[in-house]
């Protein structure tokens, strides 16, 4: 869930919540104030009648005209307000009303059902008129209670839509202050999402809340030492390559000139016996051929090592010869199973030596693998040498979707470690309608910095 809603609706449902304390807070002090009021009238006209038995006992006034109301009705009585007066010593009551209830109600009928039944409006009043401890009566005030609904709804009505246009105009104010107090964080998740692809030179800049600015100092520094550790990961992973090639070259090279040329020396003996034993002694010729056959077939093995060890044509003739002699050889072996097909384009003698090895390693190790697992009845290679050097292999064998898992376990992960210790790019993509497409990038600059 979105942030800024989740924050605005948690403060949208605590104002709501106030306004309905609020609400509550107002129809109780309107209740308590009608109850108020009415009390007071009550004991307004209590006293008014009593000052009249006070003038009558005094033979002031006339006992035929008490009780008289025409002083509170001209004194501004509230309307909707009904006294009756019961004489003590008399089952005779008189009764006066003020005014009658609203014609129309304009408040909802639930509203008017839920106020009746919390606070049961329309409460009377009652005060006995006593005049010298002696009882003369009692009064009875009751108020109207449509009318009391009516004053209620009205002060709750008045308050609800203040309080609304006050609710809306501070969530409006609150959405906005979260808009720009929360405004760095797509800044950060944008930075995040930079360093997730690789760009771990990207920093983030400073904000003015603390809070933030605490973050991305923290995601800084932890770029930093990510980009620190990369760095000294691709040099080390260039020293180990350049370490496993010059291996490679000790190892071609001992293979060629020791084991090679006893192994030529053997098969020269062998024939040599097969000679001389068909004249003289023609029992050892099977052995001399099998010794022949043997040394040939160590001979096969060693031109196969020497090949994947190091090209002799590398050192010699370059990248471009090398890469010939691969697809010729995967030609030769796969006798028309699987065709491959070369294209150079570019000048390959501009590549500086580790750039050069690495494509020739990346070429090997895709054809190998291409060659387990792919299943494929051709396969394409590019190279292409202009600004960068651009190494695509593609084939149509029986992968269909990524990620591709390498059976070998070691085949993409090498490729990928030799493409990021020179600072390129490795992609991966399916072919139309099934097959791999592994596609190389690599800088043309010498990588010097990691050998030093």
């Amino acid at each position: 869930m979105n942030l800024q809603l989740h924050l605005l609706s948690r403060i949208a449902v605590l104002a709501l919540l106030c306004l309905l304390a609020t609400a509550s807070y107002a129809l109780y002090q309107s209740h308590h104030q009608a109850e108020q009021s009415t009390r007071q009238i009550a004991e307004s006209l209590a006293k008014q009648l009593e000052s009249q038995l006070l003038l009558i006992n005094a033979g002031i006034g006339l006992s035929n005209s008490f009780p008289d109301f025409e002083f509170w009705k001209q004194s501004g009585a509230q309307p909707g307000i009904c006294i009756t007066y019961t004489a003590a010593d008399s089952p005779m009551s008189r009764s006066l009303c003020n005014g009658t209830k609203p014609l129309d109600a304009d408040w909802p009928e639930g509203f008017e059902n839920i106020y009746r039944r919390i606070f049961s409006p329309g409460w009377q009043a009652l005060r006995s008129v006593t005049l010298n401890g002696r009882v003369y009566g009692s009064l009875t005030v009751t108020p109207s209670a449509e009318l009391e609904i009516a004053d209620a709804w009205n002060k709750t009505r008045s308050l609800m839509e203040l309080s609304s246009v006050t609710v809306s105009a501070v969530c409006l104010l609150v959405y906005l202050s979260i808009s720009r107090a929360l405004r760095p964080a797509g800044t950060i998740v944008a930075g995040l999402e930079d360093l997730e692809s690789g760009h771990l030179d990207f920093r983030l800049p400073l904000f003015e809340l603390d809070e933030w600015q605490r973050i991305a100092s923290a995601i800084n520094q932890l770029a930093a030492s990510q980009q620190q550790l990369l760095e000294e990961r691709q040099k080390l992973a260039v020293k180990l390559i350049d370490l496993q090639e010059q291996e490679r070259r000790y190892l071609a090279r001992e293979l060629h000139d020791e084991f090679g040329q006893c192994l030529a020396a053997i098969n020269a003996v062998a024939v040599s016996i097969k000679q001389t034993a068909a004249q003289q002694c023609p029992d050892l010729v099977d052995d001399a051929d099998r010794i022949g056959r043997i040394t040939g077939h160590m001979l096969e093995g060693v031109r196969d090592l020497l090949g994947r060890l190091r090209p002799a044509e590398f050192d010699e003739l370059g990248l471009a010869a090398s890469l010939n002699s691969l697809v010729a050889g995967w030609n030769g072996r796969k006798a028309g199973k699987t065709r491959y097909h070369l294209s150079i384009v570019g000048d390959c003698a501009s590549l500086p030596e580790a750039q050069a090895v690495a494509l020739f390693r990346i070429a090997q190790e895709c054809l190998t693998n291409i060659a387990k697992h792919a299943m494929a009845s051709s396969v394409g290679i590019s190279l292409t040498i202009d600004e960068e050097a651009v190494l695509n292999i593609k084939d149509d064998g029986i992968a269909r979707q990524l990620p591709f898992a390498d059976v070998a376990g070691i085949g993409l992960l090498g490729i990928r470690e030799r493409v990021n210790a020179l600072h390129g790019q490795l992609r991966l993509a399916i072919a139309q309608p099934h097959g791999l497409i592994v596609e190389a990038r690599l800088p043309l600059a010498a990588i010097t910095e990691a050998r030093t």
